[in-house]
């Protein structure tokens, strides 16, 4: 028994000795890393950040991928950073996934309503303006997403991708039908956020008027795709009453039902359940969901229909 209580302190001591006899090999000397391809990973591994542009600025990141994120109160999240596109630190912060386009305000619609379309639930699930997150980063083309990022950081701009659904992650950039950036720093006059955007123009039935309260509207520059794409994918009856070109949040239609977001356009007339998505509660049942009316009467692609909408802050 002394013999086995001896061996294993033997062993114990052998241990030790041979850890405290390794040298740890620095990967950074005078400020520069040995490996330069690991310098470019070691960004993810550093001090957690409130955003890509963070992460890109203060470390230096430059690869798209998955990284941890935290929030001003200590929430930590995991997020999609587009390091590449027109400079790069976008963040992804929430998707548009349209998992039943038939089904109207049913089960998987968090976006608009999960509970039907209900004259008592003007705002629907109230999404675009509350803390709620679901969803995963990688999952975005699957399943409807929203991260903490989308109330938390503070931005200017925004990146809208769309993303055939089920798409990999790897492939994002390129299977993209449509991909926009805007430039004109419009999130700064509204909190910095769509968050606080959404708070300030709610997504509510009865709340405005067609054309006179429109929430927010910016010129876009094109990543994938350019006005004549935008325009096709919402077809030809679509497009006479939009303009190409812009990103819009917030509008009314004749009902005075309300929609969150026109990707790539600009409402010129009354009829924007066409092609805008998100909302609460509509008059006509039948646009209600996700993505509004855009099966109804052929006004946009089965491509588009059939595709994510990805929201990014820088």
């Amino acid at each position: 028994m002394l013999r086995c209580v001896f061996f294993l302190m033997c062993l114990l001591h052998l241990k030790y000795t041979i850890s405290v006899a390794v040298t740890v090999k620095p990967i950074v000397i005078n400020g520069t890393y040995i490996n330069p391809e690991l310098g470019k990973y070691h960004a993810r591994l550093r001090s957690l950040t409130r955003s890509c542009l963070e992460i890109k600025e203060k470390h230096g990141g430059t690869q798209d991928g998955m990284y941890m994120l935290t929030t001003e109160s200590g929430t930590y999240y995991q997020a999609f950073c587009d390091m590449t596109t027109a400079g790069g630190g976008w963040t992804l912060v929430a998707s548009v996934h349209e998992n039943n386009i038939k089904g109207k305000c049913s089960v998987g619609d968090r976006w608009s309503s999960q509970q039907g379309n209900d004259l008592n639930l003007p705002e629907g699930e109230g999404t675009w303006a509350n803390t709620a997150t679901f969803g995963r980063a990688e999952s975005s083309t699957s399943y409807d997403y929203k991260n903490p990022g989308y109330y938390d950081i503070s931005a200017q701009d925004v990146s809208v991708w769309h993303i055939p659904n089920d798409e990999q992650l790897r492939n994002w950039t390129s299977s993209a039908i449509l991909r926009y950036h805007t430039e004109s720093r419009f999130l700064r006059e509204h909190g910095g956020n769509l968050y606080h955007l959404f708070k300030k123009y709610r997504v509510r039935f009865g709340a405005g008027e067609c054309k006179s309260d429109t929430g927010a509207v910016s010129p876009v520059v094109y990543d994938t795709g350019d006005k004549d794409s935008t325009a096709k994918l919402y077809g030809p009856s679509a497009g006479k009453d939009f303009e190409s070109g812009f990103v819009t949040f917030r509008v009314f239609n004749s009902d005075r039902a309300a929609m969150a977001m026109c990707s790539g356009v600009k409402p010129t007339e009354c009829n924007p359940q066409h092609y805008c998505i998100g909302g609460g509660y509509f008059p006509q049942g039948q646009q209600c969901g996700d993505f509004t009316g855009l099966d109804l009467t052929g006004t946009a692609s089965k491509q588009l229909i059939e595709s994510s909408v990805l929201l990014f802050y820088r």
